[in-house]
């Protein structure tokens, strides 16, 4: 059969087959056990926490197929998928290469609790292969980016990391969370593990937390079996909602990205803003990058005025659509600045060396009317400049 198209995929991969009770919508499962012949190993025991209920097994096929793998696995959060990902591939006395703008959550734990794990780990910038040869060890066995970096949204070279990766034998992982599989497939792309916060754009609707762990069925095996032990299972009605989400997600990810293109460009030429980080921008530095990578350039943006701080925090409060919360990805705009959120937990020192100013804010696009939003923030703007 010929390969279907991802908007097919993903109202129809992971649907029951026959339809349970004739019902066209999978029901939920919400039992935590199930009857047991006795013979089934450890993992394979039908239990919640084993992260292999009917409803997991069917968000799970259908992630997998989103992105064209061998398999997937849902978890209970973005940071449990990534936790349990390194620590799936990583043993003390190794090391890691990982990209040097993360988002908080993945940098606290690389930075604070791997190194108490007896793991190691050096920055690379992932726009520059020729320096990563020199941060490379014998007891390197992986590296770590992200598709689009949160909150600057650089795009780095990653098909030089995968291939960097598959030269070294080293376990390629990216979070593939901005992008989502609309706009990058990052297993096509040579990479071993693609990672989400499932919250984001793959549910869409800012009402679960959720992650998920995608890539071969050796990698994802050794994946479960440290979930099934950390505990960090997805709830079987998350498992539903998170289903019932994805079935939208190539409409809503297109309408985002149009929007954030005209969004990018309105702020771009608006005389209070000093700079807009955007990959759809002719001057990003990574925009000839997006360009061939990326079937769009996803619906986050960035930006600083020219006021600073204060300005942003005044800004966010005259702004009328844009909810400010710290999440991204739902039908809805949200608005934040990460210093005071997802990068609160660095340094000041670490927020400058990665770029991040104080003043810095972040817009994840919703799906509302592009003419409101502009005229939203044109007014927010404005009223600064009175």
């Amino acid at each position: 059969m010929a390969k279907r198209h991802i908007e097919t995929e993903a109202v129809h991969a992971g649907e029951p087959t026959p339809r349970i009770g004739g019902a066209v919508v999978a029901p939920i499962f919400q039992s935590a056990m199930y009857v047991d012949d006795g013979d089934s190993d450890y993992h394979d025991i039908r239990y919640i926490r084993l992260n292999n209920t009917p409803n997991h097994e069917a968000v799970a096929a259908k992630l997998a197929a989103l992105e064209g793998a061998d398999a997937a696995l849902v978890t209970a959060s973005g940071m449990a998928a990534i936790t349990t990902a390194l620590l799936s591939v990583l043993s003390s006395g190794d090391h890691v290469l990982v990209q040097n703008c993360l988002y908080g959550g993945t940098h606290g734990f690389v930075t604070q609790d791997l190194p108490r794990l007896g793991i190691e780990h050096d920055v690379i910038d992932a726009c520059d292969p020729s320096s990563w040869d020199a941060k490379l060890r014998e007891s390197t066995r992986a590296v770590y980016v992200e598709t689009i970096t949160n909150p600057l949204m650089q795009v780095g070279e990653l098909d030089e990391v995968a291939a960097f990766a598959k030269r070294h034998g080293l376990v390629s992982l990216i979070d593939n969370t901005f992008a989502s599989p609309v706009n990058f497939r990052p297993i096509e792309h040579g990479y071993d593990i693609s990672l989400h916060s499932c919250t984001k754009y793959l549910n869409g609707h800012s009402d679960i937390v959720a992650g998920a762990i995608v890539g071969s069925s050796a990698l994802l095996l050794e994946a479960k079996r440290r979930l099934d032990h950390f505990g960090g299972s997805l709830d079987p009605h998350a498992c539903f909602l998170l289903h019932r989400g994805m079935k939208t997600l190539a409409l809503r990810v297109e309408r985002q990205n149009e929007t954030a293109g005209e969004l990018a460009r309105f702020l771009h030429g608006h005389d209070g803003v000093r700079r807009v980080h955007y990959p759809g921008l002719p001057d990003h530095p990574g925009h000839s990058r997006a360009r061939t990578l990326l079937d769009g350039m996803g619906g986050m943006i960035s930006f600083e005025l020219e006021g600073g701080p204060g300005d942003a925090n005044a800004f966010l409060r005259r702004l009328t659509l844009p909810i400010v919360a710290p999440s991204l990805g739902g039908v809805e705009s949200l608005v934040t600045r990460p210093a005071a959120t997802s990068h609160k937990g660095m340094s000041p020192e670490e927020r400058e060396a990665s770029g991040i100013s104080d003043g810095l804010i972040r817009l994840s696009v919703g799906i509302e009317s592009a003419d409101d939003l502009i005229a939203d923030l044109d007014a927010a703007l404005s009223s600064l400049q009175e």
